[in-house]
């Protein structure tokens, strides 16, 4: 009797009891942008998101420091970063595990780890923003070379100081692409020759919008909105060609914790962000500018992007940091 009631109670106790499947993102992307991707992921997987956001300005930093310090209890299942320097600063502190997803399979190598710990995927390029009136067509520039080349007066060139932000890590895919003695030299010119250096890409948006510099390079997020707002200007990307160095492209990236509480969850989360559908969604959205695969329909923009792997880009910043700060300290 006492048997048969003890197994009426444990029947009766699971009664009701369902698993929560649930999946714990932790985000750098804003949550306008982020969240309408995390209700359809739940939509359709059945998959509960919890999603962690950090408001602070300095985001990326604020998560990184964040995961750090949750090591040894991980909270976090996946990391959806909006850059990637941060995101292999992670790996190199032991804070990921590999995971290699056939959604990524037709992605370029140089956008995925090679033993799978962070894979990826859209994001935004870095661009000369030509200021139509100043510049015919024949004039445009084609290289970072032609900045140095003479043909311009330097003043009609701007650049965000590169000792920070996406200057900053383009001189590191520069030294990854040309070798850190070539990469000083480009730079060690482009400072020498007296170009306008300004406080932030947008500013230099800005300056070429306005006709106050003929080329601004900046990204093209902020690119897009001074085409968009009808300012004279065009989009033109560097180094384009067959036996040039490409341009930088600036993606998002996915990686799974070490020791993640929800693993499985994690992999299917992973595979659901880094697909070929979610990353047109996020363009079509006007988060993403482009797509890291090639060919793919981004509202006519299709860029060549470095032929490194972005791992080399990361591994070039400190060297090319120094070297900027050395070059362009003073002009700040």
């Amino acid at each position: 009797m006492m048997l048969a009631a003890s197994m009426i109670c444990m029947s009766g106790c699971s009664i009701g009891k369902t698993e929560v499947k649930e999946v714990t993102v932790y985000t750098a992307v804003d949550q306008i942008y982020a969240e309408p991707v995390f209700e359809d992921f739940e939509k359709e997987t059945g998959i509960k998101v919890n999603a962690v956001y950090d408001l602070e300005a300095n985001k990326t930093t604020g998560l990184t420091n964040r995961l750090i310090a949750e090591k040894e209890n991980p909270v976090c299942d996946v990391y959806w970063n909006n850059e990637f320097t941060q995101t292999m600063l992670l790996q190199d502190e032991g804070l990921l595990q590999p995971y290699v997803s056939e959604a990524a399979a037709d992605i370029p190598d140089a956008y995925k780890d090679a033993d799978g710990y962070w894979t990826a995927f859209g994001g935004r390029a870095r661009v000369m923003l030509v200021n139509t009136e100043l510049l015919s067509e024949e004039e445009y520039p084609t290289s970072i070379y032609d900045l140095i080349s003479g043909k311009y007066d330097a003043k009609q060139i701007a650049i965000a100081y590169p000792m920070f932000g996406t200057t900053r890590t383009q001189a590191a895919a520069v030294y990854a692409a040309v070798g850190a003695e070539e990469g000083r030299r480009i730079f060690q010119e482009l400072a020498d020759s007296g170009v306008q250096v300004v406080d932030g890409n947008s500013v230099t948006r800005d300056i070429a919008a306005a006709g106050q510099a003929a080329i601004g390079y900046t990204d093209t997020d902020d690119a897009k909105g001074a085409v968009e707002d009808g300012k004279p200007v065009t989009m033109v990307f560097a180094d384009q060609e067959e036996n040039q160095m490409g341009t930088l492209i600036t993606p998002n990236t996915a990686a799974m914790i070490a020791g993640a509480p929800n693993e499985e969850n994690a992999k299917v989360f992973i595979d659901y962000i880094v697909s070929l559908d979610n990353e047109k969604r996020l363009i079509e959205d006007g988060f993403f500018d482009l797509s890291v695969r090639p060919g793919v329909d981004a509202g006519g923009l299709d860029v060549i992007g470095m032929k490194v792997n972005l791992k080399e880009v990361y591994e070039c910043l400190e060297e090319a940091s120094t070297d900027m700060q050395e070059i362009f300290g003073d002009a700040s």
